[in-house]
């Protein structure tokens, strides 16, 4: 199987500190790797650098899209880069307010992405709302609603609807249920894991929460001062983690 994304010798630093440091990894489709590190790893960074939203100093991101071409994200000019975000790939920001807009109403931030690829019929889009609101449970009647309406785990729910309506290839998720109760965490997961069985979804999940990438990723990097020290299935490095550092992470999540 040809790889979706190909991340090599990824390097960002911020004066004298090494955020990330020559990462490099694969993700296949319908994949779900999952990042994991302590505040200040450079797990976020990593993800932002992927989706060439900050400046790197080193290596490449090549993407194989929709027609089957290699691209390297961090070459493409910039109407090219904010199409392929708007379509083929997708963002989800830890806090929602941050990939909404929070003055226009729910089914508009749903609209808007169609609109980004070429949709322009209203029913369809207003249909198109409906159909993705039912999907992350929000009652299509808050359609007409503003986001600022709704609670913080409703809004996490229109981010993803929002990103999920122009059925894209990749997905990136920043913290996505940071933030939030306990109770509204687990019912956003149970979510998440559906969106991601049902949609064949390929995913980089960015968490500082074990439990989180136990639930949803395939593969998992743990992340410590800017590199990947230790990667593999999810199931074996957090059931026999080798690393010093892991075997701390995972050992911090079973302490009662």
């Amino acid at each position: 199987m040809k790889p979706l994304l190909r991340v090599k010798n990824l390097s960002k630093s911020y004066g004298e500190i090494k955020a990330c440091d020559r990462i490099s990894f694969t993700l296949y489709p319908r994949q779900v790797i999952g990042i994991v590190g302590e505040s200040g790893s450079g797990k976020s960074t990593l993800l932002q650098a992927i989706a060439r939203y900050i400046s790197i100093e080193e290596g490449e991101a090549i993407y194989c899209d929709r027609k089957d071409r290699s691209i390297n994200i961090h070459h493409l000019c910039e109407p090219k880069h904010r199409r392929l975000m708007r379509s083929e790939w997708g963002f989800v920001r830890q806090n929602p307010r941050d990939g909404l807009r929070m003055n226009v109403t729910a089914g508009a931030n749903i609209g808007e992405r169609l609109l980004d690829i070429g949709v322009r019929h209203y029913g369809k889009i207003r249909a198109e709302a409906s159909h993705w609101l039912q999907e992350v449970e929000i009652d299509p009647h808050r359609m007409d609603a503003l986001p600022a309406t709704f609670s913080g785990g409703m809004q996490q729910r229109l981010q993803l609807a929002r990103i999920l309506v122009t059925k894209p290839r990749l997905v990136l998720m920043d913290e996505p249920t940071g933030g939030l109760d306990v109770s509204v965490q687990a019912r956003l997961l149970d979510l998440l894991r559906s969106l991601v069985r049902n949609f064949n979804l390929s995913v980089i999940l960015v968490t500082h929460d074990i439990g989180v990438v136990r639930l949803l990723a395939d593969r998992l990097l743990v992340m410590q001062a800017g590199k990947v020290v230790e990667e593999g299935l999810t199931d074996r490095v957090l059931d026999d983690p080798q690393h010093p550092y892991t075997q701390q992470l995972v050992s911090a999540t079973l302490i009662p």
